[in-house]
């Protein structure tokens, strides 16, 4: 990577995202995510955020300055389009959504681990769970950037890269619907024991961010607390362009 593409990639900034994050309802996040499994916070990141982040996409694919992979999805049948992880040092916006986001979601990760009987708790600043990842040989960067052409889609899948998995993540929409691309709806799906998946459409804006379960979430029956497996991905691009970053809060073996 040259100087000037570097320099672009890490200036996309960070400025009053701790605010925005402070001023979210996350009484009403954690209810949806009790009740649902997945939450929509609008309008979390600006436009011209969002135009900035996608825009690094087009940045030279093979530059380890900025990312550290790219993944053909058709290759490993992981639906079609691609994606790149970013690399660390990670760019500001990308770094203040983990820090700024992860505080926010311990609770619920908590009191779900805690209703699940896994035993696990999370300590309440990111970087203290990123060296609990580091120690357990989890040291790549999971963020990532998505994009879609048209035909492009993502088979329902989990973001699970090793024994450390904090349960929640988040999707953030680059693109807006409508202008940018149609179709491309993010979908989900709950397993459920003993019934048929549940299907769930999360509907998205340009700036909107997915908060969804990783993999399970404890649900209340008649007779005590029971798991649901949730999964995640992206219906077909009908036309246009659709990017999306994702924001996982553990790193990868």
């Amino acid at each position: 990577m040259n100087a000037p593409e570097r320099a672009t990639a890490h200036a996309v900034a960070a400025d009053g995202l701790a605010e925005r994050v402070a001023a979210i309802d996350w009484r009403r996040v954690e209810a949806e995510l009790d009740a649902e499994g997945c939450a929509r916070i609008e309008r979390l990141l600006t436009p011209s955020e969002c135009t900035a982040l996608a825009s690094l996409y087009e940045l030279d694919p093979d530059s380890v300055g900025i990312f550290r992979s790219r993944i053909l999805m058709a290759r490993h049948g992981f639906g079609r389009g691609e994606y790149r992880y970013f690399s660390y040092p990670l760019p500001a916006l990308i770094a203040g959504l983990r820090e700024a986001l992860y505080p926010r979601l311990v609770p619920t990760a908590d009191r779900w681990n805690e209703a699940m009987r896994t035993g696990v708790r999370f300590p309440p600043k990111h970087a203290a769970y990123i060296a609990r990842c580091r120690a357990a040989g989890q040291t790549r960067p999971t963020p990532l950037l998505l994009r879609y052409g048209v035909g492009d889609y993502n088979c329902l899948h989990q973001d699970l890269y090793g024994e450390q998995v904090f349960p929640l993540q988040v999707a953030l929409l680059l693109s807006q619907p409508g202008r940018d691309f149609e179709g491309g709806e993010f979908v989900m799906t709950e397993q459920r024991p003993r019934m048929q998946s549940r299907p769930i459409v999360l509907p998205l804006r340009q700036g909107d961010a997915a908060v969804i379960a990783v993999d399970q979430r404890p649900v209340q029956g008649a007779r005590g607390v029971y798991r649901v497996k949730l999964r995640h991905g992206v219906g077909r691009v009908r036309s246009g362009q659709r990017h999306t970053a994702g924001i996982i809060f553990h790193d990868a073996a």
